[in-house]
């Protein structure tokens, strides 16, 4: 690996609640993770990502903190934290944290402080919070809506009753959003920032990193927000502003030795625009959310490589692929529907409901293809067991914000947060001791438990570690893509010693003379590649 890590590694998301439960309560926790880390360094990965486990009143599943610098108890505490550091990096494997700057839960102290002060005392400075409009300021400041459904809005009461300003939440009413004009919050976290460094993380994803700045003024904005984080713009998104912040972490995270990263999870959907997120005083990398958005067409999959990676190159940073992640439907059952591609929301019961066995294999096609690009990727906990969403899971169980917020119109993220199968024949597929799970298991999990699949030679499994270990030893990740031109229906180039095809929905096509074959997504027949397959080849 170069001296860089973050520029070719491959990271591997860990949702801690549905990872691996040490206690059985049903929910995973810091001890579970610390368990796995032997089986996370075999399967291949170079560095983990963990999602918050930090305190936390669980309104949005942890992303709505109310202390930076304490373990949420469900999850374990901070010498859990620091037992997990250590065996990660004894390990061989670099640990990245969650920070979500763009809101607290509203149960954090500052925002206690900023509420117990009143009006325009120095404490609300950390916030937004704005006078009403209309005669009696009973009218919101303005029209924006949350991400999660609702208004953006909430109004404060004093204990008497008495309504007074209000706050910003373009999430749940429970988030309210930090105010980033204001030094108090930029100290604060350059605080937050220092004691997970000092505590040994290799470095830190943002949240909404396309969201800290608010344009000036607050304008009315009339377009739908939830489509916000699909990369339109507007005056809450993607403001010129967020770029001195990164300035300032990134001389942060300069002063400490190891090649601390920052990785951004930016929705912004012009690649020029994302590319200012990572000019070399800024952000590290940044996900390639075009490409997880990417339909199952060829051609599709041309432009955005293309597009992303000269984007990119100009300011000297690698691409950053993904596929899936914990807030979108996995790219098994994405890739199985009708219309297979981008999907931000969960499917219900009452929705179409995808091809599974059509869509993993796509989704193992479009994971070969990935891997085979240079830079870096990520991988969500479970993708490598070929799981896919839980489409059918019960309304009564779910947990997810948008579910309650959209009215019951939006089921929500939680089917792709069910708990991981380590096991098949065991409780609650080996989660946890007891078989305890927070969110139900479909029963489609059991064939696709890792035991079920780790001595299969054509598992889904096996297709990842492999994938992963020749990644790795022939340096794919820092080599350079030339494009070849296999016809329309076939995604093909060559990058470092390895040629990678991908049939996305054409006919068989046959594969280049002088060339053997090294990893392959599905079976190959009469020396063509079928479709929805892809293949790394070599020359012979």
């Amino acid at each position: 690996m170069p001296a860089e890590w973050w520029r070719d590694a491959v990271i591997y998301q860990i949702y801690p609640r549905s990872f691996a439960d040490s206690d059985g309560d049903g929910y995973g926790d810091l001890p579970g993770i610390i368990s796995k880390v032997d089986y996370l360094a075999s399967l291949g990965v170079d560095a983990i990502w963990l999602s918050p486990f930090y305190l936390s009143p669980m309104a949005d599943a942890g992303y709505d903190v109310a202390d930076y610098e304490q373990v949420d108890p469900l999850f374990g505490n901070l010498d859990d934290a620091d037992r997990l550091i250590e065996a990660a990096h004894a390990a061989g494997l670099r640990v990245v944290v969650d920070l979500v700057p763009n809101h607290t839960s509203d149960e954090h102290r500052w925002f206690r402080d900023a509420v117990a002060a009143g009006p325009r005392a120095p404490e609300r400075d950390m916030y937004v919070f704005h006078d009403g409009r209309g005669e009696n300021g009973e009218l919101p400041p303005n029209n924006w809506k949350s991400v999660f459904g609702g208004a953006g809005w909430t109004r404060l009461h004093r204990p008497d009753g008495t309504p007074e300003q209000w706050y910003l939440h373009l999430f749940d009413v429970k988030q309210p959003d930090l105010d980033w004009s204001t030094e108090r919050v930029r100290e604060a976290f350059d605080g937050v920032l220092r004691f997970w460094l000092d505590r040994g993380v290799d470095g830190f994803r943002v949240d909404v990193a396309h969201g800290l700045v608010k344009a000036e003024g607050l304008p009315d904005w009339d377009v739908e927000q939830a489509a916000m984080l699909g990369g339109q713009s507007g005056p809450m998104w993607d403001q010129d502003g967020v770029h001195e912040i990164y300035r300032r972490w990134r001389g942060v995270l300069d002063t400490y030795d190891g090649d601390r990263s920052l990785v951004a999870e930016a929705w912004v959907a012009d690649p020029s625009r994302l590319a200012l997120y990572l000019r070399p005083d800024e952000m590290h990398t940044a996900f390639n959310f075009q490409f997880l958005d990417c339909h199952w067409d060829a051609s599709a999959y041309r432009e955005v490589i293309t597009a992303t990676m000269a984007s990119n190159g100009a300011v000297g940073a690698p691409t950053t692929w993904v596929l899936s992640n914990h807030d979108v439907l996995r790219h098994v059952s994405r890739l199985g529907m009708a219309d297979p591609g981008s999907s931000h929301e969960g499917l219900g019961m009452r929705d179409e409901q995808p091809d599974h066995v059509v869509g993993l294999q796509r989704a193992r096609a479009a994971t070969l293809m990935m891997l085979g690009l240079p830079g870096s990727a990520y991988l969500y906990q479970g993708e490598e067991f070929g799981l896919p969403d839980h489409t059918t899971l019960p309304d009564t169980v779910r947990q997810d914000p948008t579910w309650f917020r959209s009215g019951h119109t939006r089921v929500g993220r939680d089917g792709c947060r069910i708990p991981l199968p380590w096991a098949a024949d065991r409780p609650g597929l080996g989660f946890s001791p007891n078989g305890a799970t927070w969110l139900p298991q479909p029963d489609g999990y059991a064939d696709l438990a890792l035991d079920r699949q780790a001595d299969d030679p054509a598992s889904t499994w096996t297709m990842y570690r492999d994938a992963l270990g020749a990644r790795r030893d022939l340096g794919l990740g820092g080599a350079e893509l030339t494009w070849v031109d296999a016809g329309e229906p076939v995604v093909a180039f060559d990058n470092g010693p390895v040629r990678v095809m991908a049939n996305i929905l054409g006919a068989p096509v046959p594969l280049p003379d002088g060339y053997r074959v090294l990893l392959s997504s599905g079976p190959l027949a009469g020396g063509t590649l079928p479709m929805d397959t892809a293949v790394w080849l070599s020359r012979a």
